[in-house]
């Protein structure tokens, strides 16, 4: 990591100034990892812990961040159940945007040096034709891993928010948000939805101190007996008048009643409110992982983007 440029808060704002740029010219070229909300979610959950692995590299045209390029190197990972798990690959996510184009020969040079002697993935948008050709003209391939009905490919989906119905919550249950119920409801809402998990107190912290995070947007659906039974945070990005569900997320014990739906609908009615035109959220894209998409189609949303996952391999010895 000698000599490296590691990531910072205030690269991520400059991230997501571009993201904003690209979102309003060209959202099929956002990067599902590269969005307004998911820079902002990404950065403040992990850079405590595994900020000392992202190495970055950020490309200027006229004053104005043009191409970016987060590299996140080998590193470990321990989860709330105590089991460690080590990551023995390098990932980049990148974006560049679409007028300069060119600049991709220049990320991928970045990260093939600095990420030289392990494997490397990365994931551009399947839009991205001419991308695409470059990293296959480096050496890149489809991730094989990500083939078939249980890969794991994401997509973006987005709808308008021209007509939103009524949450219905089963009896009982209500809707809060962080700022009411607090940092421990809201961590642990997260942790029991996604367990095991690497979220904790810290990593919340960080994410409350993101550009763009703001606690009234930060959702919760309260079971009767006090349990956060679901979750959501809204970013939203004022530019483009769109708010991004990052990440959503139910209880195993209160699957199934409709919480989430209901949390998403009260959630847009509510950036409805404060002048958003337009909803975006992620998802996996195989077919085997029907649960979220469907949940997501349901309401409206239709798929506007997806990744391309590439891999590089290292030689065989």
């Amino acid at each position: 990591m000698t000599n490296l440029e590691l990531l910072t808060a205030a690269d991520v704002q400059l991230m997501q100034g571009l993201a904003q740029r690209v979102t309003a010219t060209n959202p099929e070229m956002i990067n599902s990892e590269a969005t307004y909300g998911e820079l902002a979610w990404n950065w403040g959950k992990s850079h405590a812990a595994h900020g000392s692995t992202w190495p970055r590299r950020l490309w200027f045209a006229g004053g104005r961040l043009v191409a970016w390029g987060w590299a996140q190197l080998p590193h470990r990972v321990v989860r709330s159940d105590g089991q460690i798990k080590e990551i023995t690959n390098a990932n980049l996510v990148y974006q560049v945007h679409p007028d300069h184009a060119d600049l991709i020969d220049e990320v991928i040079d970045w990260y093939d040096r600095i990420a030289a002697h392990v494997e490397r993935t990365v994931v551009p948008t399947a839009s991205d034709g001419f991308a695409l050709k470059e990293w296959a003209a480096r050496g890149y391939e489809t991730d094989p891993v990500s083939l078939g009905d249980t890969g794991f490919w994401t997509q973006l989906n987005q709808r308008d928010l021209g007509d939103v119905e009524e949450p219905v919550l089963p009896v009982g249950f209500r809707f809060r948000s962080a700022d009411e119920a607090g940092a421990e409801a809201a961590v642990r809402a997260h942790v029991d939805a996604w367990t095991p998990s690497t979220y904790s107190a810290e990593a919340y912290q960080g994410v409350r101190q993101t550009a763009g995070y703001r606690g009234d947007l930060h959702l919760l659906v309260e079971a009767p007996d006090g349990t956060m039974a679901a979750s959501t945070i809204m970013w939203l990005d004022e530019v483009n008048r769109t708010a991004e569900f990052e990440p959503v997320g139910t209880h195993p014990d209160f699957r199934r009643l409709g919480l989430a739906r209901a949390m998403m609908l009260y959630g847009m009615r509510r950036v409805r409110a404060m002048k958003a035109t337009r909803a975006t959220v992620a998802c996996l894209g195989a077919p085997g992982h029907p649960r979220a998409r469907g949940l997501y189609f349901g309401l409206g949303f239709r798929e506007i983007s997806r990744d391309a996952p590439l891999i590089r391999t290292l030689p065989q010895e």
